[in-house]
């Protein structure tokens, strides 16, 4: 009887610990099923998904004149928006989309964290291919991308819609006229830049930390200023 009840006994434990088994089990795949607590740091959005991203790293030599940069690599980036700016081999480059008055502000326009924002705007600036108000938001974009901070990039971003070299696309029915090399229809404007005002661009600076506008709202402000 001893022996009979012991072996019972051993039953009876043996399907108590297959029963607290069983409950471990179901008791991990509850958890396994529940969302995980995410950090707030976590939960925000990458800068690559919000700024878009970047596709290569910009190798360049000097030319022979000493002003200007020849892009050994192609340098991508994809705005937020989906678009694609390429700076293909080739590409020569020298910062003169950027009025020269900006360095200052910038520390040149190859240097530091405006190298490929600057890269890609001197080739969206050259190509043509787009109205010049996208290639000034790519680059605002891009410099974000890249780490430069809001009110500098956006500072940047008024200093080139407000004084940058700007151009308008050719109508079809009107006459074209060669300009540089290529074919501008006449009576559009030509590329122009109005002089930088210094002092300007130091109000728009402040006015931008004070109350971080938009993009459309630094247009406005621009366009506003235009002569």
């Amino acid at each position: 009887m001893l022996k009979v009840s012991s072996g019972m006994g051993n039953r009876r434990v043996i399907q108590s610990l297959a029963s607290l088994g069983v409950m471990a089990t179901l008791a991990v795949c509850a958890s396994d099923q529940e969302p995980a607590e995410v950090s707030g740091a976590e939960q925000s959005a990458p800068v690559e998904s919000k700024w878009g991203y970047y596709d290569g790293e910009p190798v360049t030599k000097w030319n022979p004149d000493g002003r200007t940069m020849t892009l050994l690599t192609e340098l991508r980036y994809t705005d937020p928006q989906g678009l694609v700016w390429v700076a293909p081999i080739g590409s020569v480059v020298d910062g003169a989309s950027i009025p020269r008055y900006l360095w200052s502000i910038m520390g040149g326009p190859f240097e530091g964290r405006y190298r490929n924002a600057s890269v890609l705007h001197d080739v969206a600036y050259g190509e043509h291919k787009r109205p010049w108000e996208d290639c000034d938001r790519m680059f605002y974009y891009a410099m974000r991308c890249s780490g430069v901070s809001g009110a500098e990039a956006k500072t940047m971003f008024y200093a080139l819609y407000r004084f940058g070299h700007h151009w308008k696309f050719p109508i079809k029915r009107a006459k074209p006229v060669k300009y540089e090399g290529g074919l501008v229809a006449r009576g559009e404007e030509i590329p122009r830049a109005i002089p930088v005002n210094p002092e300007q661009i130091n109000d728009a600076r402040d006015w931008i930390s004070d109350t971080d506008p938009s993009l459309d709202q630094i247009e406005q402000r621009a366009n506003a200023e235009n002569p």
